[in-house]
């Protein structure tokens, strides 16, 4: 069975096979027995894939936010006098199209994001192209040179990327950003 509640350690996984120990499904009469225990398998079969494919982190990277499917545990600041879901708490992602990274100066692009005060940041990364030189690099960018790293940050309405040297040559950065909303 899909486990709705991972435990540290384990995977999400459904059997890909399946040991039907029933009478032939052509020779089965629909008000008989093994007809009733082969659907209640089949329900749960079903009931198994849905709770897998539901919890699975799901490789959508849109310019709108969307839930990826990765859920964080219940919030730690919530307790037994205070109105909480049971359940794990859903991660939501969206990607800026930063465009250009600057030139020894801080860019800003507006996130879009409605930040509250639940609102918690759980991934904050980027990756730029510089298409002319065929070269790609990772944000945050720590370079063997200090003066030649690069810095990215989040606030209450924009992606900060700053740069102390000019990395203009990399024209297409995109950002990505996970949160969760309670």
């Amino acid at each position: 069975m899909a486990n709705p509640n991972p435990m540290p350690g384990s995977g999400v996984f459904v059997p890909s096979t399946y040991i039907w120990d029933v009478s032939r499904l052509q020779d089965i009469e629909v008000t008989s027995p093994e007809f009733k225990e082969l659907m209640v398998r089949l329900y749960q079969n079903i009931n198994n894939i849905t709770i897998a494919l539901n919890i699975k982190d799901t490789g959508v990277y849109n310019v709108i936010e969307n839930v990826n499917g990765q859920v964080f545990f219940p919030n730690p600041t919530l307790n037994s006098s205070t109105a909480q879901i049971p359940f794990f708490r859903q991660v939501y992602r969206t990607v800026i199209n930063f465009g250009s990274l600057p030139n020894a100066a801080t860019t800003s692009v507006a996130h879009g994001i409605t930040i509250t005060p639940v609102t918690t940041f759980t991934r904050i990364y980027a990756a730029a192209s510089n298409l002319t030189g065929d070269t790609y690099i990772p944000i945050p960018y720590a370079s063997p040179t200090a003066a030649n790293s690069i810095e990215i940050s989040v606030d209450a309405t924009n992606v900060n990327i700053t740069t102390a040297i000019d990395y203009s040559a990399y024209t297409i950065c995109y950002v990505i950003l996970e949160y969760l909303q309670n």
